[in-house]
């Protein structure tokens, strides 16, 4: 059987990396070399997955959760662990459970990607313009000719980072034999703040803080470490609220900077410290509360001069220190573009595709896998998990 595969990403690559062992495989790709996304994701370290349960995997998926049940229970985070370590690649698991490659080198996932996709005749520098489907057969047509296939796989990717060759094709063929596309949006993209302080905390680094949002009414918390970036907040847990936030138009955004400890704790350390402190300035106990940048920042929001001796601190005053402290607004301002996203939120629509093979319910012999479909997850691997996953069971199952 000869099969194409649109996109030599993550998706494209492994479906045809098992699907070569017994079909004809080429895979189309528009850039100079294949794996471009894969390369600089995780800050070019790439987090490949995330060692957790089947169970675990599903809380972090955004959307598709019910319909990555039957994909993630055919091929696991585990069953990906010991894929690439059986291609010589050496793992190490970090904080969250996220697993990187030992070297921190993304291109060592590639080539073991690229190792496993041997058996593939890969065509570099050929973009695919179309594809129709004539009786049983389908036409691609690319920038160099037409060929004729027996299956078709779209492994495209979404539309975040398009310098990567994302740049919504998926979408286009998709819609060409009659499939809904859900309208991408950002996700995992950093949220814009109003705050004029925000540019001076441009790489701020904040650890063990929670995040917390009203979002349209809904509550979210998500604790972790946010990083402020000039007009925005990024870092782990602000790119997964992002997730959540999507197009809702009412967005409260607030950090508990001492989330490990409740209001009246929190209140009965800093008596504690004021008592022990009575002759210093206010802002030396701020300092030990919060890093050095922030101190003058909060001050200002409390209205207290750093200045001020301890023993002339309020009873007042002290509750506003402890209230900011619980709740440190933001003022959002939208999130920033899909073009600036780790990952596209929406995609192909998932009640055309069958969960189990991932083949069109539209269109025999074509399949879509990776982020084309509309499914997204959190930070943390689970998205690239979510390309393995999809990937094994459209392979498996032409096989």
């Amino acid at each position: 059987m000869r099969i194409a595969i649109i996109g030599g990403g993550a998706s494209g690559l492994m479906a045809g990396g098992f699907l070569a062992e017994l079909h004809d495989v080429v895979i189309f790709d528009s850039n100079e070399k294949v794996g471009k996304k894969i390369f600089i994701t995780g800050k070019g370290r790439c987090n490949v997955t995330n060692n957790c349960s089947r169970e675990e995997f599903l809380n972090n998926v955004v959307n598709g959760q019910k319909f990555m049940m039957s994909a993630i229970n055919g091929f696991d985070c585990q069953d990906a662990m010991n894929f690439f370590e059986g291609l010589g690649l050496q793992l190490k698991t970090e904080r969250g459970n996220r697993v990187f490659p030992a070297s921190d080198k993304s291109s060592d996932v590639i080539k073991a990607l690229e190792r496993h996709a041997g058996g593939c005749d890969v065509r570099l520098n050929e973009k695919v313009l179309a594809i129709t489907k004539n009786d049983a057969k389908f036409a691609v047509k690319t920038e160099n000719g037409m060929y004729e296939f027996d299956r078709v796989v779209i492994a495209t990717g979404g539309k975040s980072y398009p310098a990567t060759g994302s740049q919504g094709d998926g979408y286009k063929f998709a819609k060409m034999f009659g499939h809904d596309v859900v309208a991408p949006k950002a996700s995992l993209v950093p949220i814009r703040i109003k705050n004029k302080f925000c540019s001076a905390l441009e790489g701020l680094s904040l650890k063990n803080v929670e995040l917390k949002a009203n979002i349209n009414g809904k509550a979210k918390k998500l604790f972790g470490e946010m990083l402020f970036t000039g007009d925005a907040i990024s870092g782990p847990i602000a790119l997964s609220l992002s997730s959540y936030i999507g197009s809702a138009e009412n967005v409260e955004l607030s950090i508990d900077f001492k989330p490990a400890l409740t209001q009246e704790v929190l209140e009965k350390r800093i008596l504690r410290d004021f008592e022990d402190n009575l002759n210093k300035n206010v802002s030396y106990i701020i300092k030990g509360l919060l890093p050095n940048r922030l101190v003058d920042i909060f001050l200002s929001r409390v209205e207290i001069d750093g200045q001020m001796k301890v023993n002339s601190v309020t009873a007042f005053m002290r509750k506003n220190i402890v209230e900011l402290l619980k709740n440190f607004p933001l003022e959002y301002n939208g999130l920033y573009p899909v073009e600036a996203g780790i990952i596209t939120k929406g995609g192909v629509n998932l009640k055309e595709v069958n969960p189990k093979t991932m083949e069109s319910k539209l269109v025999s012999g074509l399949y879509f896998v990776g982020e084309v479909l509309d499914v997204d997850c959190l930070t943390g691997g689970f998205n690239l998990q979510t390309a393995f996953s999809t990937a094994y069971a459209c392979a498996k199952y032409i096989n």
